[in-house]
């Protein structure tokens, strides 16, 4: 199933955080009404019962990054 991916960057030398755009992973299932491999032959009612109607939930990473943050860093030059 498709889903969203969250990434939050945590610079650990200043504390900051910034969190990234979601992006948006793509499923290559047909049985997904969000995946671009879903048939446009597969429509309702069929489709309600046979495919997956919603993306699951997302993903998400906080990866601790040993630097300053872009604004810090930017400041310091």
């Amino acid at each position: 199933m498709c889903y969203f991916r969250r990434v939050r960057n945590v610079y650990t030398r200043c504390g900051h955080a910034v969190n990234l755009h979601d992006e948006l992973i793509v499923c290559d299932s047909p049985r997904c009404r969000f995946s671009p491999n879903h048939p446009s032959t597969c429509v309702l009612p069929v489709c309600r019962q046979t495919c997956c109607q919603y993306r699951q939930y997302p993903q998400q990473y906080s990866p601790n990054i040993d630097r300053a943050c872009p604004d810090c860093e930017a400041r310091r030059y």
